[in-house]
Order: structure tokens, then C-alpha cells, then sequence
């Protein structure tokens, strides 16, 4: 047995192996598996204006007072739609060179409001350009310091028709006689804030409200006479867990392979169907089907999952989810 009270050079030793098996575990690894993220399927590649308005926003410091982070609490919903998700930042995550990672913009403190959908909230470039001059000529209550350094003024003559000349009021002014011109760093910077919007995840559920009207039927049904399961996953689940079962890193979870979907028991995977799943953070919220299938066609979708991209596991039967549903029931009451 080590000595750790005499035997210094092994407790040096021993005290780097946890704290690199622990650095591996904690920030390796986790760090790995984020490459793995891909974008939402609404969103769009960022412009070569919107990169470099994004290395202009950490550049100026912008990340200390703003967040890009919707949380799941009830406070956050003002900021977005929805909690956000790994892809939301797909296309922000790109190294800077080979030596520096990418920027962090999730922030940690919002001295200033959230902007991870100001592009919705405030799609005017003009605004975005008069609030980077001077916050207090737009927000009068406004602590932001202003951006002069990343405007030119500019008098009457020499302005030109490719300039963007920002209406800055006259009492904002340092000389009312000169014009306030927008840069190219600023331009790029805005192009940046408005392109700030939250991918939409709806879309994705579009297809629930009229899924029994439009969902349609096997011919001769499964061996079992439930519905055609392979059909209503597609129509119900597909758009996010993907036709081939392996979900959308950074967004939807994979079923190829799971272990809730392999599981000898159904019960857990009945219970996400019905209640829907908002326990991991790295994935979106998945709305509950409860009250949009009935068990039998919840028992074709759970069967076809089991049994589907390499999964082996046992039928589901309408009375497993029956009994499921009770369950759920009797613990609302």
C-alpha cells in the first residue's frame, strides 16, 4: 500500500493521473462528441459578411454583457422560442485558426438583453446601426457604451452614393455640420446581429395536429393487425429522429442502437412516447403524443423502432401501452 504521508513522488503522481483521467472525462471528451453536432435543417450557412461580423462582436468585447443562450426556465421564454440546442451554434463553432478554438458566445451575464433572436426581435439595420453609434439614441435608459471608433464622419461633399449614412440625431452629434458614415466593420457586424434568429424547430412538428386525419393505413396491416408502423414513423417521427433512425447530432437523439429502444422492457420507451422527453440538454424538447395516437398505433411505432437499423427487441403490444397509459393516468390524478 502507498504511503501517501511519506511517499511524496507518488502522490505527485497519483494527484496528475486523476486530474488528467478527470480533464479527459470532463473536457476531452465531451469536446470530441460536440463535433459530432449538425445543423438544423432550416438553418443557412453564414455569409462571408456575417463571419466577420461575428469575429467584429468577440473582437469588441460584445460576449461580456450579451448572452446567446435560451434556458429551459420560464424567465429565458422572452429571449426565444425554445431552449436552445448544440446546433444551434453549428456554423459559430468553427476554430479560428489552428491555434484558437471558437469563440465562445454563449456569454454567462446579461448586463444587456439576450441576442439569440435579436435579428427577430429587431430586424431594422438602420436601428442595429444608430444603437452601435450611440445606445442612448435609440434606448434612452441604454448603460451599452458606444462604437464611434467603427463610424467615420464624413461632410456633405464627401459623402458618395456608396456610403451608408447613419441619421444620427444632432444632439448626439460632436459637430452637427458632418455626416456619420457606417463602416465596413460595423456593416458586417450588423449583417452579424439581424442574421441572429432561432431556427425554427416547428416545422418539424407540423404534421401532428392532423396526423390521425392523414395518417395512412397498411394494406393487410403487421402480423400482429396493428397499423403500419414503418408509415406512422415516418409521418410522425422521421423529421426528427431521421428515416434512417440516426437522429440529428446536436438536435434529436439517435434510436439505432439506443438502450431505451433496445430495452427488454417497452415501458420507458412507451413513456417517452406519451409524455414526451425534455430531461437531456443537448437535445431539443419532444412534444408528447399522448393525446395524438392511440395505443395501437403507439405499439406499431414502438415495434418498428425495436426491430428497425439493427434494433432487436421484442413487439410492443397495445395492451403494454394500454396498461402504460393507465399508469400515467392514475399518477396525474
Amino acid at each position: 500500500m502507498i504511503n501517501f504521508h511519506k511517499d511524496h513522488k507518488s502522490l505527485v503522481n497519483t494527484s496528475l493521473s486523476v486530474f488528467a483521467g478527470l480533464s479527459i472525462l470532463i473536457a476531452v471528451v465531451p469536446a470530441y462528441q460536440m463535433q459530432k453536432t449538425q445543423p438544423l435543417p432550416s438553418m443557412q450557412p453564414m455569409t462571408e459578411a456575417q463571419v466577420k461580423g461575428l469575429d467584429r462582436y468577440i473582437s469588441e468585447g460584445c460576449v461580456a454583457c450579451h448572452t446567446q443562450q435560451v434556458r429551459n426556465i420560464e424567465m429565458d421564454k422572452v429571449w426565444g422560442g425554445r431552449p436552445s440546442v448544440p446546433s444551434d451554434y453549428y456554423y459559430s463553432k468553427k476554430r479560428m485558426d489552428v491555434w484558437r478554438q471558437s469563440p465562445s458566445i454563449l456569454g454567462s451575464e446579461r448586463t444587456g438583453p439576450d441576442l439569440t433572436n435579436v435579428g427577430k426581435r429587431q430586424a431594422g439595420r438602420e436601428w442595429h446601426l444608430l444603437h452601435l453609434y450611440n445606445p442612448r439614441s435609440v434606448v434612452k435608459e441604454s448603460v451599452m457604451p458606444g462604437y464611434p471608433w467603427l463610424f467615420t464622419e464624413k461632410s456633405e461633399k464627401e459623402v458618395t452614393d456608396k456610403d451608408v449614412v447613419v441619421p444620427v440625431p444632432a444632439k448626439f452629434l460632436r459637430n452637427s455640420t458632418r455626416k456619420i458614415v457606417a463602416s465596413k466593420e460595423v456593416l458586417d457586424l450588423v449583417e452579424y446581429l439581424v442574421s441572429l434568429k432561432q431556427p425554427d424547430m416547428e416545422a418539424v412538428y407540423d404534421f401532428i395536429p392532423a396526423l390521425k386525419k392523414d395518417k395512412p393505413a397498411a394494406a393487410g396491416g403487421t402480423p400482429a393487425g396493428l397499423p403500419d408502423g414503418s408509415v406512422l414513423y415516418s409521418n410522425t417521427c422521421a423529421a426528427c429522429h431521421q428515416a434512417d433512425g440516426k437522429g440529428l447530432p446536436g438536435a434529436f437523439p439517435p434510436l439505432a442502437g439506443s438502450p431505451i429502444v433496445n430495452d427488454a422492457s417497452p415501458e420507458t420507451l412507451i413513456r417517452i412516447i406519451l409524455q414526451g422527453y425534455d430531461a437531456r440538454a443537448e437535445y431539443g424538447v419532444m412534444a408528447p403524443f399522448a393525446d395524438m395516437l392511440s395505443d395501437e398505433e403507439i405499439a406499431a411505432i414502438a415495434t418498428h423502432e425495436r426491430s428497425s437499423w439493427g434494433n432487436k427487441a421484442p413487439a410492443v403490444t397495445p395492451e403494454e401501452v394500454k396498461k402504460v397509459r393507465e399508469y400515467i393516468q392514475t399518477l396525474n390524478q
